[in-house]
């Protein structure tokens, strides 16, 4: 079978060689700085002290179509599901940027911004530094960095960078082997119940990493998650963030849905 992973980073090189052509680094970095500067850059909230202070800890995610299902939501819109999911209970929310892949936009953290009073995950596949001076600029207070995809000294330098610019960073592993990468500038460890390589989904895999993971870090528990029970034996385990994306997505009211999980989970 072939690795969609692999698939998706060397088009996501090919995308962000692109945008450099069309607003240069030097261009974005000045710009970045300048408004961090002047105190018009949005005010980083905490992802991890959300997380933390959370009863729940649901990440919900704005995710319109997926490599492995397609479309799940292509009307759905940024300016709407995430705040709504933010005025129904949720710790923090997930937006997917990547276009080709997830049906995402750039755009999408800046149009939902300005609604929403929780923190914001951008979620791509970050293999350059200049997807963080993006993701500042549009009003994310967090990044993904994905093991899978980086090599150990590319993650450190780029969480630290992350960190220069405010930024949070939610560290992806889904294997033993990648537990290495935890280490300095990561705020967030999260266990991909996904493999990415061929989308196979199994929760147990957070279960089965749970006991090798450092207890002071915010441990979050990524896809295949569409129980509240779930979520409750999750946190015995030690989690204490939770993203569900397609369990929301592809119900009618995503917000509405997001409110009864909570409760369910709080009960």
């Amino acid at each position: 079978m072939k690795d969609i992973l692999e698939e998706i980073v060397c088009n996501k090189r090919i995308e962000v060689a692109q945008q450099k052509q069309i607003i240069t680094p030097s261009t974005l970095y000045k710009q970045v700085e300048e408004i961090i500067e002047d105190g018009s850059a949005h005010e980083i909230i905490s992802m991890k002290q959300s997380l933390k202070n959370s009863d729940s800890g649901i990440i919900a995610e704005f995710k319109r179509k997926s490599p492995s299902k397609g479309w799940i939501k292509e009307e759905g819109r940024a300016e709407i599901i995430p705040a709504s999911y933010s005025a129904n209970g949720a710790s923090a929310i997930s937006i997917l940027t990547d276009e080709k892949y997830f049906g995402g936009q750039l755009s999408f953290i800046k149009h939902a911004r300005k609604d929403v009073s929780c923190p914001i995950l951008r979620k791509d596949f970050i293999i350059d530094e200049y997807q963080l001076f993006q993701a500042r600029s549009i009003g994310a207070d967090a990044v993904l960095l994905i093991a899978a995809d980086l090599k150990k000294d590319e993650c450190k330098s780029l969480a630290r960078q992350a960190h220069e610019l405010g930024l949070e960073t939610l560290l992806e592993i889904h294997s033993e082997a990648e537990l290495e990468y935890v280490g300095d500038n990561i705020d967030m460890v999260g266990v991909n119940n996904r493999n990415l390589g061929t989308f196979h989904t199994d929760v147990q895999n957070s279960y089965k990493l749970a006991s090798l993971l450092p207890k002071d870090y915010v441990l979050v528990s990524e896809s295949g998650i569409s129980n509240p029970e779930t979520v409750r034996e999750l946190r015995k385990a030690g989690f204490r963030g939770f993203l569900i994306g397609e369990t929301f997505m592809k119900t009618v009211d995503p917000g509405k849905s997001l409110n009864e999980f909570i409760s369910q989970v709080i009960k």
